[in-house]
């Protein structure tokens, strides 16, 4: 395929995608639905969307990203999209069913685990979510397990107020003046669970980590005896 013709599906892609995320509910404002359309840009090229994919959702909210990401992951593919709260959740799957996205797959929520099936994804993604965990470890553990060998992860969070000593350990880092996480605790916190970062940066307040779980080892070649 030549490089025009990669463009082009790309932006085919992007574009059909931006505009599933306006259709969401209606209650995002312009700025949410930029918001969005910018953050399942930058998603589906770190995680290496393509059809056929599959992609879990930590924390799904009204499903914009989900929904985005069932698009570009095409009927060939698959979203996991969870969600703790019972009445968000029943919306995420109306609203995946009003839309015509039999590729959407609403699953529970868990405190310390994604509930997804073990080795499932090709990727798994959160936004704003990553700060809210009480017991980091068990659900980066439970993230490495959900991924398949060589599968990615990508956070998206916001740092702490620009404050002396403000950022909190786990379970009070969504506390008033002290809500959010750095990027260097959220990679620390990653590597500890067998992570590998693959990049990490923040933009203003702004932290989106990327990570990976191993690729699978290959075989070392058979040695075949030499010899007559």
């Amino acid at each position: 395929m030549t490089k025009h013709r990669r463009r082009l599906r790309f932006v085919t892609t992007f574009v059909n995608f931006s505009a599933a995320i306006l259709l969401v509910a209606g209650t995002a404002t312009a700025q949410d639905a930029k918001q969005n359309a910018a953050d399942a840009e930058w998603l589906v090229n770190v995680l290496e969307i393509r059809q056929g994919s599959v992609v879990g959702e930590i924390g799904a909210g009204d499903g914009a990203l989900s929904f985005a990401l069932a698009r570009a992951a095409g009927p060939s593919g698959r979203v996991y999209s969870n969600e703790l709260n019972k009445d968000r959740l029943e919306a995420l799957r109306k609203e995946a069913e009003k839309q015509g996205l039999t590729n959407v797959t609403t699953l529970e929520g868990r405190e310390k685990e994604t509930n997804f099936p073990e080795a499932c994804c090709d990727a798994v993604f959160m936004r704003n979510v990553y700060h809210h965990f009480d017991d980091p470890p068990a659900m980066n553990a439970s993230l490495l397990k959900s991924l398949k060998p060589g599968g990615r992860l990508a956070v998206i969070d916001f740092t702490p107020p620009p404050t002396p000593n403000s950022e909190n350990p786990p379970g009070r880092r969504g506390e008033d003046n002290h809500h959010g996480i750095t990027a260097a605790t959220l990679e620390k916190e990653l590597r500890a669970a067998g992570f590998e970062i693959l990049s990490a940066e923040t933009r203003n307040r702004a932290v989106m980590v990327v990570a990976r779980k191993a690729p699978a080892t290959q075989p070392s070649p058979t040695t075949r005896p030499t010899g007559s």
